[in-house]
């Protein structure tokens, strides 16, 4: 039996198509029968590869008396927060001012109107442990719908005008102040202990490293970039980074990086290969170009489609246990590698009888080995046994803006390696992007299949625009850069605020909801509103029109008001703005026969807009016969030398 999510194309929505509960997808059915059936709407959302949510699925929403209740009360809808972003922001902020937190599941009860009375996240099926159970929940809810409406319509009314609350004023001008600020709001909350940031649960937040990076290198803060490697190696080093197969999980339960959540993501692992490949640029130490690749190697194995694109995510759970998939007995190692072999590898890798995980152990090198051991068979070996174990959930929808990410990543791997299977992964996904998940100018959220969901939202736009800038930047060739300044112009059009700065998140194209959010801060990812500054800052610096001069200093204006109360929160606004305040150089190389374009890349500044010549061209010379470089650094430029520009 089959509800009527039995139809749709995401992979979240159609693990609830067997469901007793007879769900609707988002949309103008399910709140046109509450009208007409007079019922509060029920709104559950999460994604495909959320724990949580597939706990609260089998406990309730399998549940045929849960079900019951929920069929007989109310209207119930599920929604799927990776493809549907507006509706997950309008209500998470609600969750957020209920509760205090927020997290997935996420769970919403509305009026017919939209208009929410009560909110909250994972509720087991009956009270415990100092929670409210799901079943007397509803049950309550239905009870005060009949008997005391009027409370209910006054709580939406009192949430719906909190949600609408008059937005500060715009500031004018750019403050220089708040990267300063932010490495010192960064710098109190770093861990000196284990590395990262803050306390358990810890998030990778590469963009975070991204911004002290960079600062380091143009603040030359020895100490910022301290905390950078540190966090990177204690990633490296853990559990979090899979020691067999490459990537990273979504974040450590832990403060020692030890322990994940095991599910593993595409942003995160796009994110993290800029993050290890900017630390290689500046320190130089194999290690972090070293994971940086493993990871690459990763998303090309089990994260790729036939036609280039790359998919959203791997669950956490296997046979029904979170983790199982990924942790080992020492046996089980011994087993497999042999007595000798088996216990040496145990060693290195911190296998113990007692294990580290509830009877068994997660691989890690918390144990002070060096990383670059040498052990490829032997992870070879494990890795193939490990695949023919078990089969991990693939989440295989392809988010338009995720995979812009990773088309960054792979550009900036290509630019750091001189390797063309990077930037042949980038190009692919981004033919993929233009031909299947856009028409014409608007954009598509995601895809599986041959099915494309609802039109694209503010990341969408920003993220295409950036994958575009960055193979520009590692091309040089003129239709990338066109592509970025349409995506621009259509963020523009479909969601500009002209009254108040910035962008909203949903514009001309999308449904109407309560709200039109707008998202500044960075949170697990960059925001839209940032990385639409880095591309105005960055359409400035590569055209010299003044339009996108004039709209990069008006979002930096804006994005300084909405940071200015905690700017650690806001660090791609942070990068754009370092990047505007102090542009990239300029590098013209014009290569001699002896010298190729992928031996020379990888020696040229990752900071830089460089643009390699195959031979003489205009005023472009070889100087002595030799490969030539022309430098531009602000509005100077220097004489031709045969000398490499310093590479970082």
């Amino acid at each position: 039996m089959y509800n009527r999510l039995k139809n749709q194309s995401s992979p979240y929505l159609l693990q609830h198509a067997s469901n007793p509960v007879d769900w609707y997808p988002w949309g103008d059915e399910a709140f046109e029968r509450a009208r007409l059936e007079d019922k509060p709407v029920f709104v559950s959302i999460g994604y495909s590869t959320c724990h949580w949510c597939h706990v609260m699925a089998h406990e309730s929403f399998e549940d045929p008396e849960i079900a019951d209740i929920l069929n007989r009360y109310f209207i119930s809808v599920k929604v799927d927060r990776e493809e549907r972003p507006d509706v997950d922001s309008v209500y998470m902020e609600v969750c957020q001012a209920f509760t205090g937190s927020g997290g997935w599941p996420l769970s919403v009860f509305l009026t017919a109107e939209q208009k929410p009375f009560f909110a909250g996240t994972y509720f087991p099926p009956v009270s415990r442990y100092g929670m409210a159970g799901f079943r007397e929940l509803l049950l309550g809810i239905a009870e005060a719908w009949r008997q005391r409406r009027e409370a209910l319509l006054e709580s939406a009314e009192r949430q719906l005008a909190s949600l609408l609350h008059p937005e500060p004023a715009s500031d004018k001008e750019i403050d220089q102040g708040l990267p300063k600020l932010a490495a010192e709001q960064l710098s109190q909350s770093f861990d000196c202990e284990y590395g990262g940031f803050g306390r358990e649960p810890k998030f990778p937040m590469p963009h975070n490293l991204l911004f002290l990076t960079l600062y380091s290198l143009l603040h030359d803060d020895g100490a910022a970039f301290s905390q950078v490697k540190q966090t990177l190696e204690a990633m490296r080093r853990g559990g979090i980074f899979d020691q067999l197969g490459g990537g990273f999980s979504r974040y450590s339960t832990d403060r020692y990086f030890l322990v994940p959540h095991f599910e593993k993501m595409l942003y995160d692992n796009a994110l993290l290969i800029v993050a290890y490949c900017a630390a290689y640029r500046l320190s130089g130490e194999a290690w972090l170009l070293d994971t940086a690749e493993r990871t690459a190697e990763y998303v090309f194995r089990e994260m790729t489609g036939r036609e280039g694109e790359f998919f959203s995510a791997q669950d956490a759970d296997s046979e029904g246990e979170e983790g199982k998939f990924y942790v080992w007995s020492r046996e089980e190692i011994c087993g497999l590698l042999g007595r000798e072999r088996g216990e040496r590898f145990c060693a290195y890798f911190g296998v113990t009888k007692e294990g580290n995980f509830e009877g068994r152990n997660i691989l890690h090198l918390r144990n002070g080995r060096p990383v670059a051991g040498e052990w490829g068979a032997e992870r070879k070996a494990l890795l193939a046994y490990r695949t023919s174990r078990a089969k991990l959930h693939l989440d295989d929808k392809v988010l338009t803006s995720w995979n812009a990410l990773m088309i960054c990543a792979m550009t900036v791997l290509y630019r750091t390696t001189g390797v063309e299977s990077y930037l042949n992964a980038a190009r692919r996904a981004e033919t993929f992007l233009r031909e299947r998940l856009s028409d014409g100018a608007i954009l598509y959220v995601s895809r599986r299949g041959d099915t494309r969901s609802v039109k694209g939202f503010l990341d969408e736009y920003a993220n295409t625009a950036l994958a575009c800038l960055c193979l520009y930047g590692a091309t040089g060739e003129q239709p990338y850069l066109e592509r970025a300044e349409r995506c621009c112009a259509e963020a523009e059009r479909q969601f500009a605020d002209e009254g108040s700065g910035g962008y909203f998140l949903c514009g001309r194209e999308n449904d109407r909801l309560v709200k039109r959010p707008k998202e500044t801060y960075d949170g697990a990812i960059p925001s839209g509103n940032s990385v639409m500054a880095l591309c105005l800052v960055r359409l400035a610096q590569l055209t010299e029109n003044e339009k996108y001069r004039q709209a990069a200093e008006r979002q930096l204006a804006f994005l300084s008001s909405q940071a200015k109360s905690y700017p650690a929160a806001h660090c791609v606004f942070l990068i754009a703005e370092l990047l505007h305040l102090e542009p990239p150089q300029k590098i013209t190389a014009v290569l001699s026969g002896a010298d190729r374009k992928e031996e020379l890349l990888p020696l040229l500044p990752l900071l830089a807009d460089v643009e390699i010549l195959e031979a003489p061209a205009g005023a472009y010379r070889l100087l002595n016969g030799r490969t030539t470089y022309y430098v531009c650094r602000g509005r100077r430029c220097l004489p031709p030398t045969n000398e490499k520009p310093f590479a970082k």
